[in-house]
């Protein structure tokens, strides 16, 4: 079974044909709910590392 390299190419550019690109808009609005997610993981895993920190110094007696 060979495939010629054109018909390769053919078979490329027609899937490439059927690929439908997001507008502007929806980029925009999915980046910025990225990175609002991101954000919110960020602050709660800070949050949930000082409780943690807070936690092991009073059991442990440390850092004053």
């Amino acid at each position: 079974m060979s495939v010629s390299p054109a018909k390769f190419v053919e078979d490329v550019r027609a899937e490439a044909r059927k690929i439908t690109w997001p507008t502007r808009r929806a980029t925009l609005m999915t980046t910025g709910a990225v990175l609002a997610m991101a954000g919110l993981a960020s602050v709660f895993f800070f949050l949930v590392d000082e409780v943690i920190g807070l936690a092991v110094r009073k059991l442990f007696g440390l850092g004053g």
